[in-house]
Formats: structure tokens, sequence, C-alpha cells
């Protein structure tokens, strides 16, 4: 019987060294993904997360375009189709436009021969690119590289210039991914987002909008305290740049809104203290946290995600719209109603007072059930007047137009 105690108690040792052991070698918890970082304690069961976008080819017959509400006068067609996951357009030469990525890392090459459009994988495999097109180059911007492509109207495999040591682009790849364009003044703007929901930048490299000559040299910081503008243009009269930008999650449904903003020299646009101008933020403080925050020209909804902005610049839609400022919403996830998914257009004076927000193109999500099937991203205005607008989660870029 002793014997069979000794047993059973070593046993019971080797089993609470064994479970003492495993305790101490078991893998450290993961750490809660990028998109939860700043959820506060009252909202830890919340189900709401980041919407996926489908990623894959969508042909122009299955998309139901019949859907889709713009204006008497409008009309709406799919221009292209089977682009996964584009983004932004920019326009070269001979019927050539590139739109960018973010998950699929690619940039896409879309070439339109006046009745039909083709389209390629023009660079694969970098990290969230995005491209720029001037004087027959496409300059391709990812979170790590800048590469320069001479000639491409005409050479369709060009070597890459790598001209990612001008550029010095900080490391951190969380609301890093880009929307970039040369203005008019012939320079290059690279904005830099916040590296996180919500924090003290850990350098002073992010949450800012830079300017670069075309080779990289002379970079400018031209503002600060933007959290993520991922969408800019400049006014057809004042040359001002105006842009969108994100403002944080988990702050509850309504606050704060995404902007819309003018760029004013050096000014500072409140990240992280402060958002849409004039809301302290609860987690990172100081005294008078909005004092001195450039005011946004409107307020274009909770976690709407404002994304693309283009001016109206033709001739072919009607008077009010000419020097109008459309951006695209791609649509909520940190908010349990949804909002966005449209494009909206942006009226207001040459110097941003009076601002309205009114719809333009809408159906692409329904309220009464909170289900979508479409995500306009980015706009783009056409030679004849018409525009653009690249629809990320089908991977299709629709053509407005207009007729009497």
């Amino acid at each position: 019987m002793k014997n069979y105690i000794r047993v059973l108690s070593g046993m019971g040792l080797a089993f609470a060294i064994g479970a003492s052991v495993q305790a101490q070698t078991a893998a450290p918890a993961k750490p809660a993904p990028a998109w939860k970082q700043g959820m506060p304690a009252s909202m830890a069961t919340s189900t709401l997360a980041p919407l996926p976008g489908k990623l894959v080819a969508t042909k122009a017959a299955d998309v139901p375009i019949d859907r889709i509400k713009l204006p008497p006068g409008f009309k709406v067609e799919v221009w292209a189709d089977q682009i996964p996951g584009g983004r932004a357009i920019t326009e070269g030469d001979n019927g050539k436009y590139y739109v960018g990525t973010r998950a699929l890392g690619r940039i896409y090459e879309v070439t339109d021969n006046g009745k039909e459009r083709t389209s390629r994988v023009f660079v694969d495999k970098l990290k969230q690119p995005t491209a720029a097109y001037k004087d027959g180059s496409l300059y391709v911007v990812a979170i790590d590289k800048v590469l320069r492509y001479d000639d491409v109207a005409n050479n369709p495999n060009p070597t890459p210039v790598d001209m990612t040591a001008a550029f010095k682009l900080p490391p951190l790849s969380h609301h890093n991914w880009k929307y970039v364009a040369f203005g008019p003044d012939g320079k290059l703007y690279v904005p830099f987002g916040a590296p996180c929901n919500i924090c003290i930048e850990p350098t002073t490299e992010y949450s800012q909008l830079r300017r670069y000559n075309p080779d990289g040299s002379g970079m400018e910081v031209v503002a600060t305290g933007i959290r993520n503008t991922v969408g800019f243009d400049w006014h057809p009269v004042t040359k001002e740049l105006w842009f969108s930008n994100h403002g944080r999650d988990w702050m509850g449904d309504d606050s704060p809104n995404d902007t819309m903003n003018i760029l004013k020299a050096n000014a500072n646009y409140g990240f992280p203290f402060c958002h849409q101008g004039n809301i302290a933020d609860p987690n990172v403080t100081k005294p008078n946290a909005c004092a001195g925050v450039e005011q946004p020209v409107a307020l274009m909804g909770p976690h709407a995600a404002a994304m693309g902005v283009e001016f109206y610049t033709g001739d072919m839609f009607p008077a009010e719209y000419k020097n109008v400022a459309f951006n695209a919403r791609k649509g909520s996830w940190n908010r349990t109603s949804k909002i966005g998914f449209d494009v909206v257009a942006v009226k207001a004076d040459n110097d941003g007072k009076n601002a309205k927000v009114e719809p333009f193109m809408s159906g692409f999500m329904n309220p009464a059930d909170q289900t979508f099937w479409g995500r306009p991203a980015y706009l783009h205005q056409m030679k004849d007047g018409s525009m653009l607008v690249s629809d990320e989660q089908n991977g299709v870029i629709y053509r407005v137009s207009y007729s009497k």
C-alpha cells in the first residue's frame, strides 16, 4: 500500500512538474491586430472589424450596375473589368491608364483603344503600390520602394530606375499605403500616415504630407497632424490642394468624422490630439488640444472612409458641377450602422466656405439590411469630361457620363 501511495504521489508530482514546464514554455498570446489598437475596454466585445475585399476578377456581366443611382441625365457603364483590388487611377499617354492596388501588390496597365479596354499586370509583388505619371514616366511608390519606369507608352517592359534611397521612406506599414500625384508646381506629393490608430508617433516621419522634386531631391514637409490622407487634388481656380483625411477608430459610431481639408502652408491638422478640428482625443491628451488646428472645409461622415478626391473641370456635366470636388467614400466598418459606399459632391466657395456635401453616385449599399456589393474608391476625369470611378470591391472601373 505504501508503495502504491508513493507511485501515486510520484505521478502527481510528475504531472505537476510537467504542467508547470508546459505553462512556462507555452507560446505567448498573440498581440491584438493593428486595427484593434485604441479599442476601449467598454467595446471589448464589439464584433466590428474591417471588411475584406473580394480580390478576385469580376466580369462586367456580373456587376449589378442597374442598382447604381445617379442624378437625372447621368449614365454609368462598366468601362474596364477584371482588375482585382484596383484603386487609384493615373492616366498616361497612348490610351494607357495605370491602376494601383493595396493587398495584391500590383500595378495594372489598362489600354483603351477607343472601343474596348484590355488590362495586364504591369508590375507585381510590391508592398501596396500606387503610381503617378509625368513626362512619359510612371512613378511607382510602394511602402518601401520608389521605382521610375520610363517611356512606358512605347516600351511594354521597361527596366525600372530604383529611386528609393532618394525618397527616404519611413518603414512602418500601418496607414502607409499612399495616394501620390504631381502638383501644378511639378513636385510629387506623398503622404505618410500615422503608424497606428491613435498614438504618439514614434518618430516625426509620420502623420504628414511631403513633396519632392521628381528625382527625390528637395523634400519638404508641407503639413503635419494628418492621420491618413489617401486622396487629394488641386482646386482649378485657387490651385490650393484639397485632401480627404480619415478620423480615428473606436470613439463610437458618430465620432470623429472624416474630413475634407485645404492645405495651408506649414499647418497642423490635429493628429493625434485633436480630430475633425474640434474634438480632443480622450486617450492621447494635451492642454487646449484643438488650439491652432486648421479647420476642415467639410465633415465627410464618421468612419465613412473618404478616399479619392477629383475636381470636375470638364464641360460634359451640367454647369453646377464645374469646379466641384467629388469624393469617393469607400464605406465604414467601425460603425454599427454603415455609411458611405458612394460618391458625393462637395460644393463650396473657392475658399472652401459654405460647403455642402450632396449625394451623387450611390446604390452600392442597402441601409435596410446593411449589405453592400460595391465600394467606390477613386476617381479620374477623362479628356471628354466623363468620370472614371474605381470599385475596389469588384475590381472594375465605371465610366459616368452625361447627356441632356
